[in-house]
């Protein structure tokens, strides 16, 4: 790892405990730093303070770490997997068929699938279902570039039967998936979050075995047979580590635009190699700065305004994205 890479990593878990504290502090309610330390090392469920961080800042600023690591290292993976810079983890239809769940089940009319717990077990087996479909086919298509093709059209599917389901559903469904739809870093309770980082651990633990693999894939997949990589197999862990990852947020964030197309993108800028450990490890502190940093402009406003974490990213993440197109254009 060269000296530019190291520093570039330091600043930015430097940056990381930083943004955190700022993250947990800001709100309308002014805590204590006692207030902070007590509610992670001696939690007292009756003091207000206490309480209000264990159970709503704290979950929120987790998962924002989580969500904005995990759906970074996805878009790194599927950006090296389809040698495209504008793939991102949601190409493989996994965030459709998430979508499409979660449709069939509020748009039910079923009291059960409005509640949180329920909206989370739809987004998962969605998630799962869909990673499933796209790891059969996998099996089967020749390269990267039809399973590409063969995501894209599931996604176009799907979305097609969400829309047709949406436009049948009642007002008071079509409002549930609606808020859904728009993505937020609430709706994780304390309780959940342990399984949540043990997927994430997973997800970024599986994704360190793949370092040198990706490498030659950046070479193109003929290079890579050559060198010895079995492709069909890379193709399908990485298959399983996106629908891990991006499921995983899906399911407990609603989708969330932007962030693993912009990210990997904004990784390659600044550390220029195509080393993928210090890729993992950039876009894992980069995604969750980015995260927190849109959070934080979502609490900011909303004395003002309630803005979801979607538009936000969406706002920052889409010009980036128009850059990166018209540098290609060059």
């Amino acid at each position: 790892m060269e000296k530019r890479h190291r520093i570039l990593l330091i600043i930015a878990l430097v940056l990381l405990p930083v943004l955190a504290y700022f993250h947990l502090s800001i709100g309308q309610i002014q805590l204590s730093s006692d207030d902070f330390y007590n509610a992670i090392f001696s939690y007292n469920d009756h003091e207000t303070g206490q309480l209000l961080v264990r159970e709503f800042r704290l979950p929120r600023l987790i998962m924002a770490i989580v969500a904005g690591s995990s759906l970074a290292i996805a878009g790194m993976l599927m950006q090296t997997l389809f040698n495209n810079p504008l793939a991102g983890p949601y190409v493989l239809g996994i965030n459709s068929g998430a979508s499409l769940a979660v449709a069939l089940g509020t748009l039910s009319g079923i009291s059960f699938f409005s509640s949180n717990i329920g909206l989370i077990g739809l987004a998962l087996i969605g998630a799962l279902v869909f990673g499933f479909i796209v790891l059969g086919f996998s099996l089967f298509v020749r390269n990267s570039l039809s399973l590409l093709l063969v995501g894209i059209m599931i996604g176009s599917f799907t979305s097609s039967i969400t829309s047709l389901l949406q436009t049948i559903s009642s007002a008071d469904s079509l409002k549930v998936f609606t808020i859904w739809g728009m993505g937020s870093l609430q709706q994780v309770e304390m309780s959940q979050i342990g399984i949540i980082i043990a997927f994430f651990i997973l997800g970024i633990f599986l994704s360190l075995f793949l370092i040198k693999p990706l490498n030659a894939l950046v070479l193109g997949e003929n290079a890579s047979l050559l060198l010895g990589i079995p492709v069909k197999n890379l193709r399908i862990i990485i298959i399983v580590i996106t629908a891990l990852l991006a499921g995983l947020v899906t399911a407990f964030c609603g989708p969330i635009a932007f962030v693993g197309l912009a990210i990997p993108n904004l990784c390659k800028l600044l550390f220029k190699t195509q080393q993928h450990l210090v890729l993992l490890l950039g876009n894992v502190l980069l995604g969750a700065l980015f995260l927190i940093s849109c959070d934080i402009l979502v609490q900011g406003l909303e004395p003002y305004i309630l803005v979801p974490i979607n538009v936000i990213t969406s706002i920052v993440g889409a010009p980036f994205v128009i850059f990166i197109i018209l540098k290609r254009m060059a």
